[in-house]
């Protein structure tokens, strides 16, 4: 008698996750990283940028067929924080000369992610991609408030730090949606951007040629140097995070959780410096997170 044939239940999830896996550490392993469209506008961006022989109106003419983007940069260079003579600019021009190349950048990049965030398939990965969005947006405003008001480091450098910190969280969204089944466990799948956008947000910054002294927001390993007040970019950077008001849904703490966390970083700081710093950044802050979400 013939034994019957087993069979397999194998979780389509878990098959998913698998190739997803075997793609991302082939993307890091080769380094042939696949830019999602999202990020095509930052490249192009980046390397007018860095190209010593590019003019303004080089830089200009790569910027203006983006509507969304101009009317960023137009709007971060009235912010309160960039323009407090107050006087108004309307030109896309001015408005580059106003903020500077590394904020270009920066809203490039804003705005290439908050496209993302439409575009995910289901609708609670859209959900997911808008807070993450809006996290990000959230921290590199408090990073450049918090710089520009200690004078501890470049306010602007601040900024594209905390533009491009969650770069391989955003990576990992983009590159998922050739994957359709992992937006039907959003938690589980949660768990694996939270082991893989650390060596993947590396890999991409490499690539992309960062500076490494923005990759140092990413030492997972010693956040924080302990120093009051913050001298370093990777201290404002992490201060930073846990001021933040909307939490990356990735790595979700409760309120009670990161007070305990900021206060563990700064124990040997006056509880009132700290509560003060928050307060003198905080209109500095507001106004460019108004100017980065338009």
């Amino acid at each position: 008698m013939q034994s019957p044939v087993e069979v397999i239940n194998e979780d389509p999830f878990e098959s998913a996750l698998d190739a997803f896996s075997h793609t991302i550490e082939r993307d890091i392993a080769t380094r042939q990283l696949t830019f999602p469209t999202f990020l095509d506008l930052t490249i192009r961006i980046k390397r007018v940028c860095d190209d010593a022989s590019s003019s303004l109106d080089d830089i200009v003419r790569v910027i203006q067929p983006d509507a969304l983007l101009s009317a960023r940069i137009i709007r971060l260079a009235n912010s309160v924080a960039l323009n407090p003579g107050g006087k108004a600019i309307t030109a896309t021009a001015d408005g580059v000369r106003r903020v500077g190349l590394i904020n270009v950048r920066a809203l490039a990049y804003a705005v290439a992610t908050e496209q993302l965030a439409g575009e995910c398939r289901s609708a609670d990965a859209r959900l997911i991609a808008s807070g993450l969005w809006m996290h990000t947006i959230d921290v590199a405003a408090w990073s450049s408030a918090i710089a520009r008001h200690l004078r501890c480091t470049n306010p602007d450098t601040a900024l594209f730090a905390g533009m491009i910190s969650t770069i391989g969280q955003f990576y990992l969204l983009a590159r998922a949606s050739a994957h359709p089944r992992l937006e039907e466990d959003l938690n589980r799948f949660g768990e694996f951007v939270t082991l893989w956008h650390e060596p993947v947000a590396r890999s991409l910054l490499d690539a992309l040629d960062v500076p490494a002294a923005i990759s140092t927001v990413f030492d997972d390993q010693d956040p924080y140097g302990g120093s009051w007040p913050p001298s370093e970019l990777r201290d404002v950077y992490f201060i930073s995070c846990l001021c933040a008001d909307t939490p990356n849904p990735f790595l979700q703490f409760s309120p009670a959780m990161r007070t305990a966390l900021l206060q563990a970083a700064t124990r040997d700081v006056d509880p009132e410096q700290l509560d003060n710093l928050r307060e003198s950044a905080r209109e500095t802050r507001d106004s460019l997170l108004a100017a980065l979400r338009g």
